[in-house]
């Protein structure tokens, strides 16, 4: 059964019908609702949006890209991802002022080709990876020097690799919990995070959940026991383009963090705050939320030719009847109406070693495995969806 779909036209028309308007920093203007909860069983399906057509491979790249630690966009552009090119183009063009002569073009060309431009000017600053992998903290350490001096030390601290440890060993710990808001480094950022951290929880399973996770073996190694959810908080949410990426990255992340851990994928929670609608993505919008389909368009679908009811013989009185014949049939009752949600499994043979296998050669760690993966080590199946819907990207 496909909610989120629906879950997620409610928000877009509840911002339609309740938003007001407000000023932000890009100058496009917005209609916006505050603290609102998107949430979704993993059970339901992959939530990969089926009322527009969503770039799985893109949102792939950009979640491996966070759980790499990178914060350069050579990475993203070499894999087709294009999402962050505008922050790091505006950082570039306000460095020189505009003065210097290349255009985005010209500068993602050279982010490609040129490893000393790319390090210079594809980084972004301390944003989501840098925060999740290599948060900074001050140690404090005695000089020893017998005048009672001392120094503080930079530690970095990998919270991702500390949460993956605490779910093996303390899966019920009320600190399962990654940051990227660090306050000390929000000016050094080209953008503060909009996703600013994330919570898992994980429950026992019941003997029925288990006997179903098994495949209906009632014992047998490597069995799930446990079920993990996730929940992300989002201070500031682009409802049109933003968010559908924000649910799918989430969930997949959940899926990753759920195979690493040997737990079944159970909830995803998104806790949005700034809530809010582009004005120049408000017909986008209505486009997704959709109409209803008339009568004649719906027979057209049922026929699969344009020949109307009464073109065929048929009556005002019979289209009672001709309404539960499409209905019975599935066939849609508005223009964007959701599909059944796809499924999404990991490819890469590091995730299915035999324990035997890994007894003799080692098992990987987390963070490489994470190296590993490829944006096509992640198979998406039965996805099927409305067409894409073009919104501009506000920078």
């Amino acid at each position: 059964m496909n909610n989120i779909d629906k879950s997620y036209q409610l928000l877009l028309q509840d911002i339609l019908d309740n938003g007001v308007e407000k000023k932000d920093r890009t100058g496009t203007g917005t209609i916006s609702v505050f603290g609102r909860q998107i949430r979704h069983k993993m059970s339901d399906g992959f939530p990969l949006l089926t009322t527009k057509k969503m770039p799985f491979n893109t949102i792939v790249t950009e979640l491996l890209w966070f759980l790499r630690g990178d914060t350069n966009i050579k990475y993203l552009v070499d894999n087709g991802c294009n999402i962050w090119n505008g922050d790091a183009f505006k950082r570039y063009n306000n460095t020189y002022k505009g003065n210097y002569p290349m255009d985005m073009e010209e500068f993602i060309e050279a982010i490609k080709t040129n490893d000393e431009f790319a390090k210079q000017w594809g980084n972004l600053g301390p944003i989501y990876g840098k925060q999740w992998r290599k948060w900074t903290k001050k140690e404090f350490r005695s000089l020893n020097d017998g005048n009672f001096g001392y120094t503080y030390d930079d530690k970095q601290i990998d919270q991702i690799d500390n949460l993956i440890n605490e779910l093996k060993t303390n899966p019920d710990s009320r600190r399962l919990m990654v940051n990227a808001w660090n306050v000390g480094e929000l000016d050094q950022m080209v953008l503060p995070p909009c996703h600013y951290g994330f919570q898992v929880y994980t429950r026992e399973l019941t003997i029925k959940e288990r006997f179903e996770a098994a495949g209906g073996r009632e014992s047998g190694s490597n069995i799930p026991t446990r079920a993990i959810s996730l929940m992300w908080n989002q201070r500031s949410v682009d409802t049109f383009l933003g968010l559908p990426f924000n649910i799918a990255s989430y969930g997949l992340l959940l899926e990753i963090i759920a195979k690493e851990v040997n737990m079944i994928p159970d909830e995803l929670i998104g806790n949005l705050g700034d809530v809010h609608l582009y004005s120049n993505h408000v017909e986008q919008a209505k486009e997704q939320i959709g109409r209803k389909l008339t009568f004649d368009e719906r027979y057209a679908l049922f026929t699969g030719h344009d020949t109307t009811w009464e073109e065929e013989g048929g009556n005002s009185y019979g289209k009672i009847n001709g309404l539960d014949m499409m209905d019975d049939k599935g066939i849609p009752t508005k223009t964007r109406e959701p599909y059944p949600l796809p499924t999404v499994e990991i490819t890469h043979r590091e995730w299915y070693q035999h324990e035997k296998v890994k007894e003799h050669l080692g098992e990987k760690t987390f963070s490489e495995k994470i190296l590993l993966l490829r944006p096509d080590c992640f198979e998406l199946i039965n996805y099927q969806s409305h067409p894409k819907i073009k919104a501009p990207l506000s920078n």
